[in-house]
């Protein structure tokens, strides 16, 4: 049984498709450190981890390092990273990080990938602990 032939004599073929779904998940949380002051000066490389969280179907967590994680940051500044928690390969995301001051009006934003260009794209977490 073949598809009834065309004009020129040739069989017809069914036309084909495909698709490909690409989503986006969109999720946030909010990592609160109770008494800061006292965190700070425990030293260099030494950090505060917030519970796992779950966006997109990842366990993602936020390390903080009151002094920093480098030696050379010598403690003259806060290192916030996001980690990847669970296995993964190659999971593609978009992040913004915000610092809240005590009060709650001051915001600072230590990072956003929603001000690059497109064509830099997502970051890329390969493996569990990747960070950025």
């Amino acid at each position: 049984m073949y598809p009834p032939p065309n004009a020129g004599g040739c069989p017809l073929v069914s036309p084909t498709s495909s698709q490909s779904l690409t989503r986006t998940v969109n999720g946030s949380h909010r990592f609160t450190i109770q008494g800061y002051s006292l965190a700070k000066g425990m030293g260099v490389g030494k950090h505060i981890a917030s519970d796992n969280f779950t966006v997109g179907g990842f366990q993602w967590a936020i390390y903080f390092y009151p002094d920093g994680k480098n030696p050379e940051d010598n403690s003259a500044y806060v290192s916030v990273f996001i980690a990847l928690a669970s296995e993964g390969t190659d999971v593609r995301a978009l992040f913004e990080l915000t610092l809240v001051d005590q009060s709650g009006k001051g915001k600072h934003k230590v990072h956003s990938h929603f001000d690059r260009s497109l064509e830099s794209g997502p970051y890329t977490l390969k493996y569990r602990g990747s960070m950025w």
